[in-house]
């Protein structure tokens, strides 16, 4: 039957329509140091530039050893840019990550400047770097850890520990199965895994993988290094060919493929030894499949699984518990070790002799609180405000981890809200400029401030009064002006004040003045404008800074017009002298002058009335 080509149309859309979408895992790859994006062969990998996360400096990488990926920058953080400096990556999406960073290396490192520095993700410290590392051709070389992201960022920070600056060639970030590595019931979001060592086990040498492609098992790549192959063996053992392994679904959903495998027939137990740090918990994974061709089904083989001597699994049949040959089987178990080793044994109970395809250790770290974030905005707005120099640091968490908090920051943990609070700010005789700003509120659990003795200027924060916590306030030998904010009053809890070695001026509060009869130590000296409590002067009518220019303004302008009138009215004075003195010495002449007119005027009258007479005719006769 033949269907018309609209037919065909609508099938396509309807599939198109009904069929789910599948996003690609998040993924995010740091090559720190450049300044283009960088592909790499084999793959053509995608590594992003390093702009705009953190400080440093960039130059040329050395590479450290041959897992590194082929990158040829590096960012290196010298201590003068202060001890903490963090790579603060935004717009992750919620989730379970595989993070990984790869060290590298200035110059070739002597024993004096070998780069020894602490990593944290999150907070947390996961990883120290032991002196020698950088000689060692091996997995010493990065940290991996497996952390939950859940605020949309992601902030890693390396710490100087005095010996070398911290460098780094790469960052990734991948996002993995949201239950990988799932351990039991403590795991979680309050859990890290750091990657301690992975053998790919019958491997001759250590290798690297080539799984670039971001997708769930992105990070969980095997290399090896070689440990003990059987008891008293200085030799690899037989190794199997290396087959990709198909998965037990209903087993462990997300278990790795792997592809090496170990076997001996001259020992009866086959054994692993390797170092750990010890008072740690580890997770142990054991990855098995029956691929031996002399191996049938199940029955056939099984052995025990001892760790440090101890019993853990019993009779392990892998064709059994797998389904079958080929197939794969993860065990999982969590170690607490004390000493300083963890040796992993397989006993052959049925067979001649045990067999496993790789193994991972991982460290149980256990995630750190984080210090409340409106605290920590504040932190950020003073460092700003007062100018912090860059041997601060400053960067990532003030409180955590706990090994480094912030220089000049003093931390509680506030059992309840299961976070850190700032208590203390020690920042005397430090060099500030700026002024305080009034996000400085927002430290609402400070009890102690000493900002004495640096360059701070303007007012004293009338904000200052909402830190009802506060015990010692030391603003002392500063540039602060202005008046004493009333707000201050309100901080019932201050036992120390010290105010002294400012340009303050007007009334100290009346509040403070009344807490002196409650034993607290207040220092108000060297301001040559305060008043108004026993040791300074008494205050008149409390006038504004604003209202004492006015009022000298007014004064001025009143000077000058008394001064205008004066010479105005002496002016006047001195011109009726000179008429006097003029009309003194002129009498004479005006008084002959005043007869002639009189006479002109007499004669000018007279003809006058002549005129008259002549005009109006003669006069009549009575």
């Amino acid at each position: 039957m033949v269907y018309p080509l609209s037919l065909h149309i609508f099938i396509l859309v309807l599939l198109a329509a009904f069929t789910p979408s599948y996003q690609a895992p998040w993924a995010m790859r740091i090559s720190c140091g450049a300044r283009n994006d960088v592909h790499t062969a084999p793959t053509n990998t995608l590594w992003y530039r390093d702009f705009g996360y953190t400080g440093g400096y960039f130059t040329n990488a050395t590479r450290p050893s041959f897992i590194t990926p082929p990158l040829s920058t590096l960012r290196y953080f010298p201590l003068s840019e202060g001890p903490e400096n963090c790579y603060h990556i935004d717009r992750i999406p919620h989730g379970h990550y595989s993070v990984r960073i790869f060290f590298g290396l200035v110059k070739d490192p002597t024993f004096d400047n070998e780069p020894l520095f602490d990593v944290s993700v999150e907070g947390t410290l996961v990883y120290s770097l032991s002196s020698g590392w950088s000689n060692h051709d091996d997995e010493q070389a990065f940290v991996e850890a497996l952390v939950f992201l859940e605020d949309g960022s992601s902030t890693i920070c390396f710490h100087s520990t005095g010996h070398g600056d911290p460098a780094v060639i790469s960052i990734e970030i991948l996002q993995v199965g949201n239950h990988a590595y799932y351990f039991g019931h403590e795991w979680g979001r309050g859990t890290i895994l750091r990657t301690h060592r992975r053998l790919s086990c019958g491997a001759k040498a250590p290798k690297f993988d080539v799984d670039y492609s971001g997708n769930h098992w992105g990070g969980d790549r095997f290399w090896n290094s070689i440990s003990t192959f059987g008891q008293n063996s200085d030799e690899p053992l037989t190794t199997k060919n290396a087959i990709k392994l198909s998965n037990k679904p209903n087993y462990y959903p997300e278990a790795l493929y792997q592809t090496g495998l170990t076997s001996t027939d001259n020992e009866p137990d086959l054994t692993y030894t390797m170092d750990v740090d010890p008072n740690r918990n580890y997770s142990v994974w054991l990855h098995f499949a029956e691929i031996d061709p002399s191996v049938k089904g199940a029955g056939e083989r099984a052995f025990d699984i001892l760790i440090n001597g101890d019993t853990v699994f019993q009779e392990i049949d892998v064709a059994n518990m797998s389904g079958g040959v080929n197939s794969a089987l993860v065990l999982n178990t969590t170690v607490a070790v004390s000493g300083r080793s963890l040796t992993i044994t397989m006993h052959p109970v049925i067979g001649s002799h045990a067999i496993i395809s790789a193994i991972e250790i991982f460290e149980i770290v256990r995630t750190e609180a984080k210090t409340l974030i409106e605290e920590v905005k504040a932190l950020h707005k003073l460092k700003s405000a007062l100018g912090l120099p860059l041997r601060f640091g400053w960067n990532g968490d003030p409180c955590v981890p706990q090994q480094h908090p912030w220089s000049g920051v003093d931390c509680q943990f506030d059992s309840v809200k299961v976070k850190w609070f700032i208590d203390g700010l020690g920042l005397d005789n430090q060099g500030l400029r700026g002024s305080l700003p009034d996000d400085i509120s927002k430290l609402s659990h400070l009890q102690i401030m000493n900002l004495s003795e640096n360059s701070i200027q303007g007012k004293i924060p009338s904000a200052l009064g909402k830190l009802s916590s506060l015990e010692v306030l030391d603003l002392s030998y500063n540039f602060f002006n202005g008046t004493i904010p009333e707000s201050l009053g309100g901080l019932t809890s201050v036992r120390i004040l010290n105010l002294n070695g400012n340009s303050l001026s007007g009334r100290v509060p009346a509040a403070l003045g009344g807490r002196l009869l409650h034993r607290a130590s207040f220092n108000f000296t060297d301001n040559d404008g305060l008043c108004g409590i026993p040791g300074l002067p008494t205050c008149g009518p409390h006038l504004s800074a604003g209202a004492k220019v006015g009022i000298a303004l007014g004064a001025c302008a009143a000077l000058l017009l008394v001064a205008t009138c004066l010479t105005c009215w002496w002016k006047r004075r001195q011109n009726i002298l000179r008429a006097q003195q003029i009309a003194a010495r002129g009498a004479p002449y005006a008084k002959a002058r005043t007869h002639f007119t009189r006479d002109v005027q007499l004669a000018r009258h007279n003809n006058d009335n002549a005129r008259t007479a002549a005009e109006n005719g003669p006069i009549l006769l009575s």
